[in-house]
């Protein structure tokens, strides 16, 4: 028993210590993703060891303390995501009717069980919905959503990065671009929530770093540095969602965030684990929301399984300092903003559409 627990925990120890290499390397950046399962397996080990220590086995002690050292390494990651930790972004008033409700799905390409993703949206009924690895097929199944989103962008893709917006808020502007690499699009978007405030929301879905799509983490981490940069300090309120393939806690997602100054609604709420939708014991949160400041959360919901390896991920946020925006009336050329084109023929690809007020 000594032997075995030892070997797990030298391992783990291992896993644990690994990811703070700079390397960008799949095998590096994939222990990212399991700290919550290093954690656990950590508890575990450190409760069966204890109990023979406790029982006069001394050499058990130092099984004890490499997990302890485990879960304290290991903790300094995932802690902001629990309960005990401080909320990063306060919950919404309760008075407050108006909100911006955003569903994000990746659909996984090959699942086909559209009436079951259609039902979760006639059941919550989000403001904007965006799907992830949609192809030409979801977009014909989910045309039938047009008659309650007038407006919507489709980008369909037969390589797991197709992409479709669907919006209640009236869209005034928005671009289809390539950050990084061709045919893996964004969407970005400035559009209105039922207050009147011009908003502007980027939805990304950057390439794993995996055996079978990049064996390193740099061109996911390299979207999320360009587009961090293009919306620090911004000058309307701003939403970031999407599938980033990368979990909360990351450097590189910690990076995303200080340089953005975007924050994070689950901080203090919970991880919010959305995938795998088929494996319990293998879940972490791939899908991400972040927002400029001057929300407040509403809600946060992962929904039911609609036969993707993805849950879908609500989150509900009001804008809270409307009075402090100077809420734009019509004007000439406001007008002509809201008739331009959805089309990205003038835009430039490797540039991260910025809706600045004019």
């Amino acid at each position: 028993m000594f032997i075995t627990l030892a070997i797990i925990t030298s391992f783990l120890l291992f896993i644990t210590l690994l990811p703070m290499a700079y390397s960008q390397h799949y095998l590096v950046r994939g222990c990212d993703f399991i700290r919550l399962q290093v954690f656990y397996i950590a508890s575990f080990i450190a409760c069966v060891a204890g109990y023979f220590a406790f029982n006069n086995a001394t050499d058990f002690l130092y099984i004890v303390a490499g997990a302890v050292l485990i879960l304290f390494l290991q903790g300094k990651w995932i802690y902001p995501y629990t309960w005990l930790a401080k909320k990063e972004v306060q919950s919404a008033s309760k008075h407050i009717a108006h909100s911006v409700r955003i569903m994000s799905a990746n659909v996984l390409m090959s699942n086909h069980n559209s009436e079951q993703l259609i039902s979760l949206v006639d059941q919550h009924q989000p403001d904007l919905l965006i799907t992830l690895e949609s192809d030409s097929w979801w977009q014909n199944k989910l045309s039938v959503l047009k008659k309650d989103y007038p407006y919507y962008i489709e980008c369909p893709k037969d390589n797991r990065y197709g992409m479709h917006l669907y919006s209640k808020f009236k869209i005034f502007d928005a671009q289809i671009c390539q950050l990084i690499e061709d045919d893996i699009p964004s969407i970005h978007i400035l559009f209105a929530s039922a207050q009147g405030v011009k908003m502007q929301a980027h939805f990304i879905h950057p390439a794993p770093p995996s055996p079978t799509e990049e064996d390193s983490s740099r061109p996911r981490d390299s979207e999320l540095i360009m587009v961090a940069k293009a919306l620090k300090n911004p000058t309307r309120p701003t939403i970031v969602a999407g599938d980033l393939n990368d979990v909360a806690w990351s450097r590189s997602t910690r990076l995303f965030m200080q340089i953005s100054g975007l924050l994070d609604p689950r901080k203090g709420r919970g991880f919010y684990n959305t995938f795998h939708a088929s494996y319990f014991f293998m879940r972490w949160p791939l899908d991400h929301l972040f927002h400029s400041e001057g929300f407040k959360v509403k809600r946060i919901k992962r929904l039911a399984k609609y036969g993707s390896d993805h849950f879908a991920l609500l989150t509900e946020l009001t804008f809270e300092n409307a009075d402090q925006q100077s809420l734009e009336t019509k004007s000439a050329q406001h007008k002509q903003e809201e008739i331009q084109q959805l089309a990205m023929s003038k835009a430039d690809k490797r540039k991260v559409p910025v809706f600045e007020k004019s």
